[in-house]
């Protein structure tokens, strides 16, 4: 079998850059997008200056915030509600992870519901739970999209997810399992047996587990659609769940990095401007 079809988050996430900064210009809508960064992970520091690199491609205005490590709880809730109130801000994100000292949960559910980016308050959450999202969480939203505008059909799938955090797993299994895109996802996570007798069956497969190279040729059948969301520090290097041998076995693969990254990015900045259109 011939090499893998690359799906490049780069190239696709230009052309949705060029879809919001029509549509900002066509409407004279005015975009603030907020950050919280909460120490000096580097990971997050590039995430974030990522974020705000592709607001100044748009047209959107960049607010940051920018906390040490030794934040307290209270003081990254002072800066929530600063923000809350902010009429510039349109919308923010608190980027994740946090200190172990401050409770995750606890401050997402401080941010107000019509100003989450993230889509990871509790009630943006219920919302997709309902079938009635609002703002869908950025890295479900842009594997949703990117395998959409590569050519690549969710309905009627067997898909079978790798992890079941809060920011991807569950989200995205909620999302692919919505009527109308009618996937049918398997999550596997941790605690789940022989992994490979279910990755073995999917026709799709998304793995954030954050394991390098957990996902091998042995554990996946001929012609399978990857997306590789795990991000893992090896020798100063990235390194994703998929491992490099995948690609001749493999139909198509969404490579970390420069697969689902850069569409997770545009995908903040699509929540932004679905949260200014739906508050006209």
């Amino acid at each position: 079998m011939a090499s893998a079809q690359i799906l490049d988050g780069n190239l696709v996430a230009a052309q949705v850059k060029e879809e919001i900064k029509s549509k900002l210009k066509a409407s004279n809508l005015k975009l603030g997008l907020g950050t919280i960064l909460v120490g000096s992970d580097p990971g997050s520091i590039s995430y974030v200056n990522g974020k705000h690199r592709d607001c100044n491609e748009v047209g959107i205005e960049s607010i940051r915030v920018e906390l040490p490590e030794t934040t307290s709880q209270l003081e990254l809730i002072s800066a929530i509600s600063d923000l809350n109130r902010n009429p510039r801000c349109t919308g923010f994100i608190v980027q994740l992870p946090l200190p172990t000292n401050i409770k995750t949960t606890e401050v997402l559910a401080i941010i107000d519901p019509r100003k989450d980016a993230d889509g990871l308050h509790p009630s943006n959450l219920g919302a997709l739970v309902l079938g009635k999202p609002t703002v869908i969480p950025c890295t479900p939203l842009a594997i949703y999209e990117l395998a959409v505008r590569s050519g690549i059909k969710w309905q009627g799938k067997n898909v079978v997810v790798l992890g079941r955090g809060t920011t991807v797993g569950r989200p995205l299994s909620l999302l692919l399992s919505q009527k109308g895109i009618d996937a049918t996802v398997t999550v596997v996570h941790t605690g789940t047996k022989n992994i490979s007798d279910f990755t073995k069956r999917a026709e799709i497969v998304i793995s954030a587990m954050g394991q390098p190279e957990l996902l091998t040729s042995e554990m996946l059948s001929p012609g399978v659609v990857l997306f590789d969301v795990g991000i893992t520090r090896r020798d100063s290097k990235l390194v994703g769940d998929v491992h490099p041998e995948v690609s001749k076995i493999a139909a198509a693969i969404a490579p970390m990095p420069g697969g689902v990254g850069p569409m997770t990015r545009a995908m903040l900045l699509k929540n932004l401007l679905s949260i200014a259109e739906n508050s006209q």
